[in-house]
């Protein structure tokens, strides 16, 4: 299993107390979680350090946000080839309508879409929504 501290040393961060929690939170979660799951996740988190957090593992590559389709901003752990400013999470995430979790589906990739002339892509998103295999039991 991967350890937050060779996490926060691949992307040249500090190691400090929060920064591990809420990787071991995400490590042993293994699904993308919103501000408020973190935060109820934790011990006792300030709520601004925690945002901080999160923005810069955003934008160091380490999480990546996991647009669902909800109203939600939740993020999910970058599967290590993201770098600073320069995500590579190009899949799809499964949002289960029974349990409200959501999921990175690594293994399905958003095809690359030929745009008419003149226009430039700047992010796509592919959403599947249903039950997920431990609701449908």
């Amino acid at each position: 299993m991967v350890q937050p501290s060779n996490i926060l040393e691949k992307h040249n961060l500090r190691k400090t107390s929060i920064r591990l929690e809420v990787l071991k939170v995400f490590l042993y979660k293994q699904e993308a979680l919103s501000h408020s799951q973190l935060e109820q996740e934790m011990n006792e988190t300030d709520r601004v350090t925690l945002y901080r957090t999160l923005k810069k593992f955003e934008e160091t590559g380490i999480i990546h946000k996991a647009i669902d389709g909800t109203d939600v901003a939740r993020y999910a752990l970058c599967q290590g080839t993201c770098q600073h400013h320069n995500h590579e999470d190009n899949h799809a995430h499964f949002h289960c309508n029974k349990c409200g979790k959501t999921r990175c589906l690594d293994e399905i990739n958003i095809p690359h879409l030929q745009l008419p002339q003149g226009f430039e892509q700047e992010a796509a998103y592919l959403i599947i929504k249903g039950i997920c295999k431990k609701c449908k039991i």
